[in-house]
């Protein structure tokens, strides 16, 4: 495609997960930490679809080629300029985050991909894609995106008790993980507050953008909240365990999930990896950061990682680190299981 980069360690024919994401201004290293998580513990090839801004290309291309072979024999990528194919791109470009709005123009763009994982870039994985991933085969026949409450709780949820616009259910969903069935989105006529009749997703956007710019204050996602208010049969939602920020621990827990199984998916928005608001979610993403690719997992990660949450205790969410430990460790122990097995088959055979 025009302006695209790509570069492939493996055949393309070959299928893979297609994780994507949009990196504009100083989110470089943020996004590099973000896929260095999706690398160390998802099992299949991984397919990376990151658009980012013209000044950012080369510095993907050097870090990237500078993992190890190990590791980027699991992955290729395609480097994608900034586009919007409908409306003012000034304006998309200006809404919200500099850049965000061109998740919304995933589906027009990837015309050759069926299914991705869109997420921001302030996300970290502490299990494999390959969990998320199967949440779609859980789609029924209308559902074509996935995600996660932007609450759990209405009364204290932003968009229950501030927003002047539709939005999903009742605490509205957040679009910092997002499952999409592209080819769906493509061929759906979605219902809307524009005309009577339906109308595809690239039609709908800019005059939905036009009609309620001046009540959204989280721009796309106030946008994709708007489009699933009128098509709620079109959305799957996952648990917070998905998705989780520091809403869910910093008011005392209320993800249940993340309680039961272990926080699945990091989403440090609002800036926490990068100060001392959130000490935990900090603490995640310098450990994730500084691993050294080939090292042992449990003695350059998972280890300094207690370390690290010992000086957490004394926040909300340092108060269970048990929720932030226990996915991680077990995604660990089925990695060391498999290169053990890996290992001990391949000394077997002489």
């Amino acid at each position: 495609k025009p302006g695209e980069q790509r570069n492939s360690r493996e055949p393309s024919s070959s299928p893979c997960m297609h994780l994507a994401v949009v990196a504009c201004g100083d989110r470089l290293e943020e996004t590099l930490i973000m896929l260095k998580s999706a690398v160390l513990f998802s099992n299949r090839r991984l397919c990376f679809h990151i658009f980012a801004e013209d000044s950012l290309k080369l510095e993907f291309e050097k870090k990237l080629k500078d993992w190890p072979s190990s590791y980027t024999k699991k992955f290729e990528y395609n480097i994608y300029p900034i586009t919007f194919s409908v409306g003012n791109a000034q304006e998309w470009k200006k809404l919200f985050k500099p850049c965000a709005a061109q998740r919304l123009f995933l589906p027009v763009i990837l015309k050759d991909v069926d299914s991705l994982l869109y997420v921001d870039t302030d996300v970290l994985f502490l299990r494999p894609i390959d969990d998320i991933w199967h949440i779609l085969k859980e789609l029924n026949s209308t559902q074509l995106a996935a995600m996660a409450p932007e609450h759990e709780i209405p009364k204290i949820g932003w968009y229950s008790r501030f927003a002047r616009h539709p939005y999903y259910g009742t605490t509205g969903v957040n679009s910092g993980v997002m499952l999409m069935n592209l080819t769906r989105i493509r061929n759906t006529q979605f219902k809307n507050s524009l005309i009577p009749s339906g109308l595809t997703w690239e039609e709908m956007l800019y005059p939905l953008y036009q009609k309620y710019k001046n009540y959204i204050t989280w721009g796309d996602q106030d946008l994709l909240n708007i489009i699933f208010y009128f098509n709620p049969e079109c959305l799957y939602v996952f648990p917070c365990q998905w998705n989780y920020r520091p809403d869910h621990c910093m008011y005392g827990s209320n993800c249940k999930g993340a309680e039961e199984e272990g926080v699945s998916i990091l989403h440090g928005n609002r800036g926490v990896y990068h100060d001392d608001k959130q000490p935990t979610f900090k603490a995640l993403y310098e450990v994730i950061r500084d691993f050294p690719f080939e090292d042992n997992l449990f003695q350059s990660l998972y280890y300094p990682l207690q370390s690290k949450f010992l000086d957490t205790v004394h926040t909300l969410c340092g108060r269970i680190p048990q929720v932030f430990l226990k996915q991680i460790e077990k995604t660990m122990k089925k990695v060391y299981e498999n290169r053990v097995i890996v290992y001990l088959g391949a000394n077997h055979r002489y």
